[in-house]
């Protein structure tokens, strides 16, 4: 989606302008990688010089990490579980979402996956606490311990879990190969409380 061009220059506040950059920043990261966000492409479509960018962000790189920051933050909120009592279902709407925002956010949500894995160490911090939220709410909510008990055993588990969960729809995204979404999300919620279940063996 390109982001729209304003008609005019929009007098906002300080607050609500560093919303409008990280808003579009998100909207061209979904398009790429970090790296192929132009500050000048950026600059004009918000309608702002190249200095007030720095001046909000200290630096270019300062911009990518507070968009990328932005974008995590929007991943955790999205997926954040319904008000369910069954924790089974909480799961499933959770990676249903997941899935949906994967989808609409394919080629930055891969940039950051590829910028964690690689040297960048304050993209793989941003990364590891996105995670670390997504998973650890898991074992926070109401009658989670009937489906998952947290201990130092299940918690491996769920961490492991999360990369499969990441990297089967990252594939999917690319050869879903027959494979329907609500089938997609089935394997995923059905496969947590399943490995678990083996630790009791």
């Amino acid at each position: 989606m390109t982001p729209p061009t304003p008609s005019g220059r929009v007098r906002l506040s300080p607050a609500e302008r560093r919303e409008q950059l990280l808003t579009l920043g998100v909207q061209l990261f979904s398009q790429g990688s970090i790296e192929e966000i132009s500050i000048d492409r950026l600059a004009e479509v918000a309608g702002v010089s190249r200095g007030l960018l720095y001046h909000y962000f200290g630096s270019k790189q300062g911009f990518y990490e507070a968009v990328v920051q932005h974008a995590a933050d929007d991943l955790v909120a999205q997926t954040a579980p319904i008000d369910d009592p069954d924790p089974l279902v909480r799961l499933h709407h959770s990676m249903a979402a997941y899935v949906d925002y994967v989808v609409d956010n394919l080629e930055g949500y891969r940039s950051l996956v590829r910028a964690a894995a690689g040297g960048n160490e304050a993209l793989r911090r941003i990364y590891e606490e996105a995670r670390a939220a997504l998973t650890d709410r898991i074992f926070r909510a109401e009658g989670a311990g009937e489906l998952i008990p947290d201990s130092a055993a299940t918690r491996l588990v769920v961490r492991g879990w999360a990369a499969y969960a990441e990297e089967t729809v990252l594939a999917w995204c690319e050869r879903p190969d027959g494979v329907e979404r609500g089938d997609l999300v089935r394997l995923l919620a059905d496969s947590l409380p399943a490995l678990v279940v083996t630790l009791g063996r």
